[in-house]
């Protein structure tokens, strides 16, 4: 461990408060164990139950990493929320407005947080929109830390001083379906009708009057600096777009990839991964299609059923990691068709070492932002089904970048067929018109999983902290 900090640079103390969702601490408590390592100082808040899920901190980082509970505030309107309900896992969709107003209610202790501990910064992202206020008024730097890439700020903030506030609206579902008409180089990036008929009714006015939608213009412009979970490799012009934009410096800390990601070769005793492991070694190389969504999706019965009809048609071995309430939708005798070339797994799984093994090949993924790092560090092609908005945008540019295949859908109702499933699963696996998909795959894993490069975006990254936070303050 480097805790080696020069003499003319004092540690650093930054306070991290994402959204309440574990695919924005997640990466938060990445940053954090990577700023510990060089002997800098977080705080990462949160609510009770999300800080209790992170994983425990080896005895070197504790010092350096203070895990601070904030629970949501008695004085917020609780009724509508599930009990001890306090993230996005725990609630419904529709029940977005409440967990958003209990977040919006912990203004005060946040501020009574930050005069007591007087940190070089603050990071926040896009649900805080009060942040860069009160970080001003206490003359704290606050930088709008992005775990998405910087296309998801650029799509779905509309520049309101170039085209007016009418046009910056988008008033109509259409204005969502291509790529942004003030985005000034070629890209194909944009949502599909389902995905707009989502993102529509997310943000109506609820049953109290008032509408969930996230000030994402106030966010982005408040902030005095964008650190955003990317590299240049990645998306080199959106980066530079976002900067020219809001007129502000825009940090790639790279792809942050969990520290078990870059650590999966080291050995591992125990009897999950001694399972898993003997049945992928019975696998050719590069064959198994390693299946996951991650803890926010919910399949649907529909969507499962004709999931698990598609993988059993594509004959490909895989291995499929699946919740536990899940697996009892699953298509009537498909564990028992299945048996001799394919796993469904109940548990937790250890998702990098299963990927850096040599026998998967591929990934059939939701396109979350962690997983998609993950399966592109170890340089595996992609066949993506996403759900969520970002995770659509996520899935266009993969295409874009010919790494990856997104299983056809209706473009009105979302829906998708056993069939669309199994030919974009041989398509990308096995099909000779799939080999430039798999070769990009590969190419693009060679630089995502390059360990120098990764530790250049963190100096950088440091030291841009430490100079802009010198200039803010």
């Amino acid at each position: 461990m480097d805790q080696t900090v020069s003499d003319s640079d004092k540690p650093l103390h930054v306070v991290m408060f994402p959204w309440l969702a574990m695919g924005h601490v997640y990466p938060c408590f990445e940053v954090s164990k990577i700023l510990a390592q060089k002997g800098h100082y977080t705080t990462l808040v949160s609510t009770p139950k999300i800080i209790d899920r992170l994983p425990k901190l080896s005895q070197t980082l504790t010092p350096f990493v203070k895990l601070t509970k904030l629970p949501l505030s008695p004085h917020t309107d609780q009724n509508h929320l599930p009990q001890d309900a306090d993230s996005t896992m725990d609630i419904p969709s529709d029940k977005l407005y409440y967990l958003k107003l209990a977040y919006d209610a912990l203004q005060q202790p946040m501020a009574q947080l930050l005069k007591t501990s007087n940190p070089d910064w603050v990071f926040y992202d896009f649900a805080a929109s009060w942040i860069p206020q009160l970080a001003k008024s206490l003359h704290i730097p606050c930088a709008y830390f992005s775990p998405c890439p910087a296309w998801s700020i650029c799509f779905f903030d509309t520049p309101k001083q170039q085209l007016g506030e009418a046009a910056a609206d988008r008033p109509n579902p259409e204005d969502y379906y291509g790529p942004p008409k003030w985005v000034p180089f070629p890209t194909n990036i944009g949502l599909r009708p389902y995905e707009v008929r989502k993102l529509l009714e997310d943000v109506k006015v609820n049953e109290t009057g008032a509408s969930p939608v996230f000030d994402l213009n106030e966010a982005n412009s408040g902030c005095d600096m964008f650190v955003i979970r990317s590299s240049r490799d990645l998306e080199q012009e959106w980066l530079d777009y976002l900067a020219e934009f809001y007129h502000k410096p825009v940090v790639p800390v790279g792809l942050l990839p969990p520290m078990q990601v870059m650590d999966s070769e080291e050995g591992d005793n125990s009897p999950d991964w001694l399972k898993i492991k003997a049945w992928l070694d019975t696998q050719k190389g590069s064959s198994v299609v390693y299946i996951a969504f991650g803890s926010e999706v919910k399949l649907s019965q529909e969507n499962l059923t004709e999931l698990g009809l598609g993988i059993e048609l594509s004959g490909l071995p895989f291995f499929w990691v699946l919740r536990k309430e899940s697996v009892e939708l699953l298509p009537d005798g498909f564990e028992d068709r299945i048996k001799d070339r394919g796993v469904v797994w109940k548990t937790w799984a250890p998702q990098p070492k299963i990927l850096a093994h040599s026998s998967v090949g591929g990934c059939l993924t939701h396109c979350g932002s962690g997983s998609m790092i993950e399966n592109l560090y170890f340089g595996h092609v992609l066949v993506m089904l996403p759900f969520l908005l970002d995770q659509a945008l996520y899935s266009r540019v993969m295409e874009e970048k010919k790494v990856g295949i997104e299983i056809p859908r209706n473009p009105q109702d979302g829906s998708f067929t056993r069939t669309s499933v199994a030919k974009a699963l041989k398509l990308a696996m096995v099909d000779h018109e799939g080999s430039a998909y798999r070769k990009n795959a590969k190419e693009i894993g060679k630089k995502f999983s390059n360990k120098d490069l990764h530790n250049q975006y963190i100096q950088d990254f440091i030291v841009s902290l430490q100079n802009s936070g010198t200039q803010s303050k």
